[in-house]
């Protein structure tokens, strides 16, 4: 019985993996499209956030078929709630990423990045991305050890959110409120993108056997 449950959930596992992959190519296209004000590609983005949508449902029928049939206890229960938990942190992480394409669009002919707030952004950008890829690999790999890095990683993100506030609350700062708004709101998908990423990395550890599963990261809803 047991390794039969463990072959069915390797299927909700293998989902999650091509989840994980969908949301980082999402948040890299939102952030390439952001860069380059460009509108075809944003709009991509907010398209294809439904095929993350129906990745999400496949795993929450996929575990619930699975906790009617198998109806388990203990561990195993544990694990199908915990598979739950990682899709809905990867559909807000897909969010995230329509977010940031709907600023570009909102801004569309003009870049919603000020010049003085592009290298900011295209760090986040960056450590958002290697976060992403770490997860995946996390995820496809069971590698609690790898997981467990994303808490630490995580610092680069922190560090840029407090640098981006620093040059907006600057008496320098020349782009008066509207700059100041966007470059807010941006700063918040991409903190909160890598906070998901921490989320999910105390989950894998769990998932994969690590032991008694670690404090979840402080995100909004």
């Amino acid at each position: 019985m047991r390794a039969d449950f463990q072959d069915e959930f390797a299927r909700v596992g293998s989902t999650l993996v091509i989840m994980a992959k969908a949301v980082r190519e999402a948040m890299r296209q939102a952030s390439a499209a952001l860069f380059a004000a460009d509108h075809n590609l944003a709009a991509q983005v907010t398209v294809r956030d439904a095929e993350i949508d129906v990745l999400n449902r496949v795993v929450d029928d996929r575990v619930q078929e699975l906790i009617s049939r198998r109806q388990p206890i203990g561990g195993d229960l544990r694990m199908l709630l915990t598979a739950l938990q990682v899709s809905a942190d990867l559909e807000r992480m897909g969010g995230l990423a329509v977010h940031v394409a709907r600023v570009t669009l909102r801004r569309h002919p003009v870049p919603a990045v000020t010049p003085e707030l592009t290298g900011l952004f295209k760090a986040m950008a960056a450590a958002a991305d290697e976060l992403s890829a770490k997860l995946v690999t996390a995820l496809a790999d069971h590698d609690a050890e790898l997981a467990a890095q994303l808490d630490s990683d995580d610092d680069t993100m922190d560090q840029l959110h407090t640098d981006l506030f620093s040059v907006m609350l600057s008496p320098e700062w020349p782009m008066g409120v509207e700059g100041a708004v966007d470059g807010a709101l941006l700063g918040r998908y991409y903190e909160r993108y890598a906070d998901h990423v921490v989320n999910i990395g105390h989950h894998v550890v769990f998932l994969a056997g690590g032991g008694v599963r670690a404090p979840h990261a402080d995100i909004e809803p």
